[in-house]
């Protein structure tokens, strides 16, 4: 009855009739997605049930190696790489897991602007690159195991370690006559002595400054969930998800202000590996 008071209210124009057949479309529509779902919840859990079932089937690998692509809440597009090493525990369905993680970390108010002049882009009031080494130390979990040739082997991950912090400078290339494009030098940028953004010509080299890295200590934990696939059992694709958090003993200056010693991320990595049985 509350559906079809409020379908009269919003169809005032409609006959009855028509009222009455956009009320039982509706109901049908609201009923097949909730047959959809609950076949989705069945077939889940039948195919759970059936990776379970065929033990016998299971291939029992001793160690894995991935490497993949870390994407990351606090590093835009691509986060970084990734390299993991897996060993099979006392516990059959237990691995203890080395990896290490290379990423680089953005502010969050960091804006992208384009030099007039040259068409050259540069960060403005970013004062220092900040990228971070993570060796990690683990455990992983298996939850389901993937049949032969098909379905999804599902693995929880709980890891930590050391967070070593590179800051580098960040260069600008400067010019005092903007008139004067070849007449550039490459600069860190300091936004007090650089505030005149006409003569920025967009960002210095990459190598410039590479001297001056400093590294900060720190440590991290993450939580997450892979999900492996492929139709070899030997032969890893997956995606691992999760949530990390990291600490450092002082703020990371990046820009001039809101910088700060904490970060969590959501990441996603997707990955590729081999397993084996020896």
């Amino acid at each position: 009855m509350r559906l079809y008071s409020k379908i009269k209210n919003d169809y005032p124009n409609l006959t009855n009739k028509y009222k009455l057949h956009l009320l039982m479309s509706k109901k049908m529509k609201n009923s097949r997605l909730a047959c959809g779902i609950i076949i989705l919840l069945i077939s889940s859990l039948t195919s759970a049930f059936a990776q379970k079932k065929d033990k016998d089937d299971e291939f029992d690998y001793k160690t894995e190696f991935d490497y993949g692509i870390n994407f990351n809440t606090n590093a835009g597009l691509i986060g970084g790489g990734y390299l993991k090493y897996s060993k099979q525990g006392k516990k059959e369905n237990v691995y203890r897991c080395y990896a290490l993680e290379i990423v680089k970390v953005k502010h969050p108010k960091e804006i992208r602007y384009v030099s007039r002049a040259t068409g050259n882009s540069y960060i403005y009031n970013k004062i220092n690159y900040l990228f971070v080494v993570r060796p990690q130390y683990g455990r992983e979990y298996i939850l389901f195991r993937k049949a032969p040739e098909q379905g999804v082997h599902l693995n929880a991950i709980v890891a930590g370690g050391l967070s070593l912090g590179l800051t580098k400078p960040y260069y600008i290339l400067w010019s005092e006559n903007p008139n004067n494009i070849t007449n550039t030098v490459s600069v860190p940028y300091d936004p007090n002595l650089y505030s005149d953004q006409s003569k920025i010509q967009g960002t210095g080299s990459f190598t410039d400054g590479l001297s001056d890295i400093q590294v900060k200590a720190g440590a991290h934990l993450k939580a997450g969930l892979s999900f492996e696939f492929g139709r070899f059992n030997n032969s890893v694709i997956g995606i691992e998800a999760g949530v990390l958090a990291e600490v450092f003993p002082k703020d990371i200056v990046i820009m001039p202000s809101q910088n700060k010693n904490v970060f969590t991320s959501a990441y996603l990595t997707w990955y590729y590996g081999i397993k084996r049985s020896e």
